[in-house]
């Protein structure tokens, strides 16, 4: 089971490499889901792929965003440089870059991402179908869905089971995009999960934000059991040391050491299994959302019965019983309740504090300088290496012979081979033993290979000069590196194919509805709209797939449109669909008649998409969907929330125990009606949630307040 972990800067990278990952995945600077990373230059990535394949690692592309078409015609240029280089696969969302990738880049891996919230075993299997290679499953998967996908695929599957949870299913959260046009489906999202909020007036703390997620050996042991490809480490804006401490820490599971974590000293907002247990306990901290460290102890007055071992040099942070921040140092005395001036204190042992801010309730240490400088200190003497065989053939009167070879990662044998210059005369006195042959050969120490010794073939009594046997491994392990690396090169084609656009006929339009209720679907036949759709749920789990309604004739998921039983279907707006290419790509599903683009498509992108084969439909009118989260938030059935800024959201519990949370203010572009027939538009969608029969009758007359959201501005 290898280990993909987060490189979101050449820091980030070496020190993933270093403690033993398998697989790296990270950023080009201005793409990708962590588009605020640092992310690496076109120049860097270069170089950081010969680093990692000379030492046996693969790297991976995160473009997994939604892309406007401009956006995909642009990142070829630099993909084709990637592939080139010999870039190891493509993590993406959607489904036209897909497409795009796999027409112009052949033999290049595609791995689904995680935001394609691929939560089941027919839609996995569709993706490999289609040419991916692997899917990263949903984080809100128990262990036994994943256990049944993965007995019921065979595309490799790989879990996240490290770093910070989203409380939407990613792919399908709206809120950042929908508050300030910072797309989390396009790698900005500003986090408003985690900000405070309010529910009728009372604190509801950080009532979005969830721990992160920290498998532990069991976990582990249990995902190796059941065939599990690779686990996904995430961090790619976390430091290096947690990047180096995390990765580390997994290579020893792995490996069947059940050793303790250290993860959390380093970055701690509270840690969780997430959802592998159907019980799902204590995933949420309420109290605080960004990285305070752990409670060293128990605060009385000034003294602080310690929880946990502290050194001089450890930095804490001091907190009221809000969990704000009051002050923070580093400590440079300690001071027990028997003894002064100690290097160090135990767990259990009584701590007397001084100087300590007003209002003080918690002590947390924040920065352990112990595991700190003993990260340091191994990541300065280690480096990840790769083996190669050597074989060594001397005989008398002839050159003395030596070959290398390896596998790259792509299970490709490269092999050379070189001679001396002089041929090998007999011993006058001693000769070169075999075991001094083998001990010089395996002297590659300050290179990125280790060595293992295939077969030593020589003459008794030959004289062979160790100067002569060191110069020879030198240039037969600098010509391996050479052709490691030039075996992961490829030739790529001249020419880009393009979907060219096709200019856009007007439309006639026809008013749909999505309903939540029977008697919202009788007031709108009133009104004479007859294309109505039931709602839906945004993910089909596992668990869950008897649940999902096949004669709907929306898919609001993949496996509804892939199994559903109609012969006219409409994918929704949470598909994500926002460029020509995807249309082209699920114009292939032959009962896709209509598809509604994504609400972050402005009005601008929704033109240069241009003509389709499937029909274009848009969201006209609706309560903004900010998120779908699997957890629900108490026994309401509705709830309200309002944040700090003012911004009032509702929460629905739907029939499957999944909360919906929508903005107050409706989405509603009625007015824009000719316009958008006159770009090719040829449906309008209502989607209606709490919507009294009144208030639908005041939305159909027109009363209703325009509010384009996205469409008019776009998003970041």
């Amino acid at each position: 089971m290898k280990i993909v972990a987060p490189a979101g800067s050449i820091e980030r990278f070496h020190a993933a490499i270093k403690a033993g990952a398998d697989e790296i995945y990270m950023g080009l600077k201005g793409f990708g889901a962590r588009r605020n990373a640092v992310n690496l230059t076109l120049e860097e990535y270069k170089e950081a792929l010969d680093y990692a394949h000379a030492r046996g690692v693969k790297v991976f592309l995160t473009l997994n965003t939604i892309m406007m078409d401009v956006e995909i015609e642009a990142i070829s240029i630099n993909l084709r440089e990637l592939y080139r280089c010999g870039l190891d696969a493509v993590i993406v969302q959607d489904f036209g870059l897909a497409e795009f990738i796999k027409t112009n880049f052949p033999g290049l891996e595609l791995h689904g991402s995680t935001q394609m919230t691929v939560a089941n075993h027919v839609e996995a299997n569709y993706l490999k179908s289609i040419g991916f290679e692997r899917v990263v499953l949903p984080r809100e998967l128990t262990f036994e869905e994943i256990k049944e996908i993965r007995e019921k695929s065979d595309i490799e599957l790989e879990i996240f089971v490290s770093g910070a949870l989203c409380i939407s299913y990613s792919g399908n959260c709206y809120m950042s995009s929908f508050i300030g046009g910072r797309s989390g489906n396009r790698g900005m999202c500003a986090q408003p999960c985690r900000k405070k909020y309010t529910s009728n007036g009372n604190d509801e703390g950080y009532s979005l934000s969830p721990k992160d997620q920290l498998y532990g050996y069991e976990e582990i042991q249990k995902l190796k059991e059941i065939g599990i490809d690779s686990i996904k480490l995430e961090g790619r804006m976390k430091e290096p040391n947690y990047v180096f401490q995390t990765v580390s820490y997994y290579k020893e599971l792995i490996n069947g050491n059940n050793i303790e974590e250290k993860s959390s000293q380093i970055f701690n907002r509270g840690y969780s299994t997430g959802y592998f247990y159907k019980d799902r306990k204590d995933i949420m901290n309420r109290n605080f959302a960004s990285h305070l460290g752990k409670n060293l102890g128990d605060l009385n007055g000034k003294e602080l019965k310690l929880k946990e071992r502290i050194i001089l040099g450890d930095g804490v942070t001091f907190l009221s019983k809000e969990y704000e921040k009051l002050g923070g140092t580093y400590i440079n005395r300690i001071d027990t309740k028997f003894e002064k001036n100690r290097r160090e204190a135990e767990v259990g042992e009584t701590l007397v504090m001084r100087d300590l801010p007003k209002g003080t309730k918690y002590v947390f240490r924040n920065y352990s300088k112990e595991i700190s400088d003993l990260i340091e200190l191994k990541m300065k003497n280690t480096d990840k290496k790769h083996p190669i065989e050597i074989e060594f053939i001397g005989k008398v009167g002839e050159r003395a012979k030596i070959v290398a070879s390896t596998l790259n990662n792509r299970y490709e044998v490269v092999k050379v081979s070189l001679e001396s210059e002089t041929l090998i005369e007999r011993a006058k006195n001693r000769g070169t033993s075999k075991e001094t042959i083998e001990e010089k050969l395996l002297e590659i120490g300050d290179t990125t290979f280790v060595g293992i010794i295939k077969n030593i073939c020589i003459d008794q009594d030959i004289f062979l000069p160790i100067s002569t046997l060191k110069q020879l491994k030198r240039d037969i392990v600098k010509l391996l590196l050479e052709n490691l690396i030039l075996s992961y090169k490829r030739e790529s084609q001249n020419e880009i194919i393009k979907l060219s656009r096709v200019d856009t006929t007007p439309k006639k339009s026809i008013l749909s509805a999505i309903v939540s209720s029977d008697e919202q679907r009788e007031v709108l036949k009133g009104y004479g709209i007859d294309k109505i759709y039931k709602k839906g749920y945004d993910v089909a789990r596992e668990e869950i797939l008897e649940k999902i309604d096949l004669k709907n004739t929306l898919a609001t998921n993949l496996y509804q449109a892939l199994e559903n039983k109609n012969d006219k279907v409409t994918l929704s707006w949470n598909l994500n669909i926002s460029n020509r290419y995807a249309f082209n790509h699920f114009s292939q599903l032959e009962d896709v008649d209509t598809i509604i683009v994504s609400p972050e498509v402005s009005y601008k992108r929704l033109e240069e998409i241009g003509e389709t084969k499937i029909k274009k439909a848009i969201l006209a009118y609706g309560r903004p969907r900010a998120m779908y989260t699997e957890l629900s938030f108490g026994d309401e059935k509705i709830k309200t929330i309002e944040n700090e800024q003012g911004d009032r959201f509702t929460i629905i519990k739907n029939n499957i125990g999944n909360s919906e949370i929508y903005l107050e203010k409706p989405l509603n572009i009625l007015r824009d009606r000719k316009y958008l027939e006159e770009i090719g538009i040829s449906e309008l969608v209502l989607e209606f949630t709490t919507e009294t029969p009144e208030e639908i009758k005041d939305i159909l007359d027109g009363k209703g307040m325009y509010k384009a959201y996205n469409y008019e501005k776009g998003v970041f």
